[in-house]
């Protein structure tokens, strides 16, 4: 079984579906197994969202695949994981999300040099239909733009 050197999976609906207003870099709690599935790259955070319990941020529908070569030890895939912030980031989200009628979406998973599990996660705001139509617009535009640079090159 061979570990991929750098793991990065990310929410790419994400920036398409919600307008973002603030990211931050929060560690996860994981078992032994998740973490080995993570550097195998078996996860996906696509259908996540982050939720409060008890004053602790917790990413729910996070899918991280059971690992292959794990016993009957081996974890459940859609489990809810806790995240780890500063007391303060944690306040700040708690009152942006219930203040402002926000959410909190995970953006990136990742491993650091030091080999730990980081997830970005991002305040987000969720877009109405107009102003995607309008991101589509918009990326279009830059297409048709970058086509024609090439072209008087």
């Amino acid at each position: 079984m061979k570990f991929k050197k750098k793991i990065e999976i990310k929410n790419r609906k994400a920036r398409f579906e919600y307008e973002i207003l603030d990211t931050y870099m929060a560690g996860i709690v994981l078992g032994g197994t998740e973490i080995k599935a993570i550097r195998l790259g078996k996860a996906s955070i696509a259908e996540g969202f982050c939720e409060f319990k008890d004053g602790e941020l917790w990413v729910i529908n996070m899918t991280v695949q059971e690992y292959s070569h794990a016993t009957y030890f081996n974890h459940q895939p859609k489990q809810s994981r806790k995240l780890l912030l500063n007391r303060k980031e944690l306040k700040k989200l708690e009152k942006d999300v219930i203040a402002g009628g926000n959410t909190i979406i995970p953006l990136k998973l990742f491993i650091n040099d030091k080999g730990f599990a980081k997830l970005d996660i991002a305040l987000a705001k969720g877009r109405k239909i107009h102003d995607k139509r309008d991101a589509i617009k918009d990326r279009d535009n830059k297409k048709r733009l970058d086509q024609i640079k090439k072209d008087y090159k």
